[in-house]
C-alpha cells in the first residue's frame, strides 16, 4: 500500500516533477501558524513553504478543536542542510549495525532522513508540525518532533501503538486537519507532513510532483 512506502524507495524518485514555480513565503510573516524558533537559520529558511502549503496550512488550522493550534518546527530546508542530516543519519545506523551493508545502512536512515534527491523538505512541500495550546504549551504526542533512533523507536512512527491514549488521542486531531487539507503523512514520523511534492504524488495517484528542488529562498 502506498502509505506503507518510504522515501528511498525508487518508485519515488521515478515520479516526474512539472515544477508550478509557486514562490516560498515566510509564515512569520504571516502570523496565523505558529512558528517554533529551535531549529532556526539564520536565513530564516526554516520557517518558508511554498504557497500552496501555507494556504493549506491555514485551512488545518481552522480545523483544530477551540484553543489548539498548530505549531511549525520546520519546513523548507535547504539541499545542503538535507545532505548533512542524511549522513547522520547512516553514520547512526552503522553505528548500531556494524555488520550492515552501506545499501542496507542507506535504507534504514532513508526510513527517518529523506535522501537529498527526494527529500520533500527541499522542495518546500514539507512541515514538521505538532499540536500546542493557545499558551504555546505542546502537547503530549508520545515522542517529541524529530524523534529517531536510536533514543526512540517506533513511537515515532505516526500509528504506533506503545504511546498513551492521550498522545493517540493528540495524533488523531492532528491526523484529522491536515488530511482534512490534502496534505500525506510520512508514515515513520507522525509529525512530518507534506503536500505537492514527489511523496505526495505517488500517496495520491496524481501524474507528477507539483514542486522540485528548491535551490534557494530566492528560487
Amino acid at each position: 500500500m502506498a502509505q506503507h512506502v518510504l522515501l528511498f524507495d525508487p518508485r519515488i524518485a521515478a515520479v516526474p516533477v512539472k515544477e508550478c514555480d509557486e514562490p516560498l513565503v515566510d509564515l512569520r510573516a504571516q502570523k496565523i501558524i505558529e512558528v517554533d524558533p529551535r531549529l532556526a537559520d539564520p536565513e530564516g529558511a526554516y520557517a518558508h513553504v511554498r504557497l500552496g502549503v501555507a494556504d493549506r496550512l491555514t485551512a488545518a488550522q481552522t480545523q483544530l478543536p477551540r484553543g489548539l493550534r498548530l505549531l511549525l518546527v520546520e519546513g523548507y530546508r535547504p539541499h545542503v542542510l538535507q545532505q548533512r542530516y542524511f549522513a547522520g543519519s547512516v553514520a547512526r545506523m552503522r553505528d548500531r549495525y556494524p555488520g550492515w551493508t552501506a545499501d542496507e545502512l542507506r535504507a534504514e536512515a532513508g526510513k527517518y532522513v529523506s535522501p537529498p534527491e527526494v527529500a520533500p523538505h527541499v522542495a518546500g512541500g514539507a512541515v514538521d508540525v505538532t499540536l500546542c495550546a493557545a499558551d504555546g504549551a505542546e502537547l503530549p504526542m508520545g515522542t517529541r518532533v524529530n524523534a529517531t533512533p536510536p533514543e526512540f523507536g517506533e513511537e515515532c512512527h505516526t500509528d504506533a501503538a506503545n504511546i498513551s491514549a492521550e498522545a493517540r488521542s493528540n495524533r488523531r486531531v492532528l491526523i484529522d486537519a491536515m488530511t482534512a487539507t490534502g496534505f500525506v503523512n510520512y508514515p515513520t514520523e507522525w509529525w512530518h507532513w507534506s503536500y505537492g511534492d514527489r511523496y505526495w504524488a505517488f500517496v495520491v495517484g496524481a501524474a507528477h510532483a507539483r514542486y522540485g528542488p528548491v535551490t534557494a529562498l530566492g528560487g
